[in-house]
């Protein structure tokens, strides 16, 4: 049989694998993945040699089918294998020792004694001040903060509860489904965010997302923030204060420019990343003035102060800044949360605030200057 016939297998497969696993039948999605992996691979044993495009895309296909089917020993054997063909485009070199890397990671976590959910989350940093498997540590744990954020956000808005306006998330969606970072294999600097599982199985109601499905809807909505703020959020998150709250905590994590120029997130398994560079920022603090209530009308004039935040009291509405040797207070943060301006304390920031006639400033929006 053809190339052909055997990757029209594979796809067929793999789509019902899909279907399987967005049903939450995880078991019949490993099966079908383990299909559309042996077919892929017998694709792949049908290629010209010659054609090494088409040799690259089938063999990181065949491997990532593997990957999927959680069969990890097959699939390391085969990306070794063709890792060392001459045949193998660069791009599938690359994205192979990816595969590998993430692997290994899925095979340490089966040997610990914590379960994780399936799959993990990329996070890679680059440019600027990021050298290859190097970044400052202040950078990247803010990162990290607002990476955890997003995911236990996620988890809230699929559960249904309220918007969370101060505090961190309730005990039992830490308890539920717990990210976890992982080292990832360096080129920049990497980081990988696996999701745990509940330790009883009965935390979840049978209404409740799952923990594999986590990531998933963490990867659309950042996706949505970063790629169509508008709109495109609004079909995935129609609740204002929620979306409100992704969209500046992805912000959070797009670059300014200064200190690292790009931030990549995706599914390990995936080949298309959410790419964030510091054009994102602004489209994405557009789209939040858009759904941010305007301010009492009175007389004032909007302006931006660029200082340290020094102090945050959330119940008592106040923040302030450190500009030069001067104190500035800003008054009325009520719509700001924990978890979007706690990374921020004693970092450069820029704050868009209305002075009125008396010299108070009136928060309305906060974002990293750094």
């Amino acid at each position: 049989m053809t190339w052909l016939h055997h990757h029209k297998d594979s796809e067929r497969y793999a789509a019902e694998a899909e279907v399987a696993a967005r049903s939450g039948d995880i078991a019949r999605a490993r099966e079908l993945y383990a299909r559309a992996a042996d077919a892929e691979t017998r694709a792949l044993e049908a290629i010209d040699p010659s054609k090494t495009r088409t040799l690259g895309v089938s063999a990181v296909s065949a491997v990532s089918l593997h990957y999927k089917a959680k069969q990890f020993a097959t699939a390391e054997l085969l990306a070794y294998r063709w890792l060392a063909s001459p045949y193998l485009p660069p791009f599938a070199s690359h994205e192979l020792r990816a595969l590998v890397q993430s692997i290994w990671g899925e095979q340490v976590r089966e040997r610990a004694d914590v379960r994780f959910a399936p799959g993990q989350v990329l996070v890679s940093v680059k440019g600027g001040e990021i050298v290859e498997g190097g970044a400052p540590l202040d950078l990247i744990v803010e990162k990290v903060q607002t990476v955890q954020s997003l995911f236990y956000r996620t988890v809230e808005w699929l559960r249904g509860l309220p918007h969370r306006k101060r505090g961190g998330p309730p005990r039992e969606i830490q308890e539920t489904c717990r990210p976890w970072l992982f080292q990832a294999a360096p080129g920049s600097y990497q980081f990988a965010v696996a999701v745990q599982e509940p330790r009883q199985g009965d935390l979840f109601r049978e209404t409740d997302q799952k923990p594999e499905q986590v990531a998933g809807h963490f990867l659309a909505i950042l996706r949505a923030s970063a790629e169509a703020p508008g709109e495109g959020l609004a079909q995935i998150v129609p609740d204002r204060e929620y979306r409100a709250t992704f969209l500046k905590l992805a912000r959070n994590l797009a670059p300014t420019g200064k200190t690292f120029d790009q931030l990549d997130v995706r599914a390990a398994i995936e080949s298309r990343p959410i790419t964030l560079v510091p054009g994102i920022r602004r489209a994405v603090t557009q789209a939040i003035r858009e759904i941010t209530p305007s301010p009492p009308e009175g007389p004032g004039e909007e302006e931006t102060i660029r200082g340290v935040l020094r102090a945050v009291h959330l119940d008592q509405d106040w923040i302030e800044l450190m500009v030069g040797e001067q104190h500035f207070r800003v008054d009325q943060v009520g719509e700001t949360q924990d978890d979007v301006i706690g990374p921020m304390v004693n970092k450069p920031v820029l704050v868009q605030v209305i002075r009125d006639l008396r010299g108070r400033c009136h928060f309305r929006d906060i974002e990293s200057d750094d």
